[in-house]
């Protein structure tokens, strides 16, 4: 593997800065629908209890399969791309003969 161009490093930081973000929303999103029902409803103790629990697991793992899922796309497509115009290289165009 070779050296990488200032312009891929800023890409990564930018992409992982994003990914970041966008799993942070999506798992704060995901416990705030699962707990929603504890802590605006009377319910036992157990009951909440579980229901606080299960919505730290989901967040957490919602967050971690964002943040997979962006970086992986990112890191498969970046090969096809033109980092400076966001465009495809033209060879890699696939199906167009020369």
């Amino acid at each position: 593997m070779g050296r990488r161009t200032q312009a891929e490093r800023d890409a990564m930081t930018v992409e992982t800065g994003y990914a970041l973000a966008s799993g942070t929303f999506v798992a704060l999103a995901t416990f705030v629908g699962v707990a929603l029902p504890a802590l605006l409803l009377e319910l036992p103790d157990t009951g909440e209890r579980v229901l606080l629990r299960t919505a730290a697991a989901l967040g957490a793992l919602v967050f971690a399969v964002r943040v997979v899922h962006v970086l992986r796309r990112f890191t498969h497509g970046a090969g096809e791309r033109d980092l400076r115009s966001g465009r495809k290289k033209p060879d890699s165009q696939s199906g167009k003969a020369s």
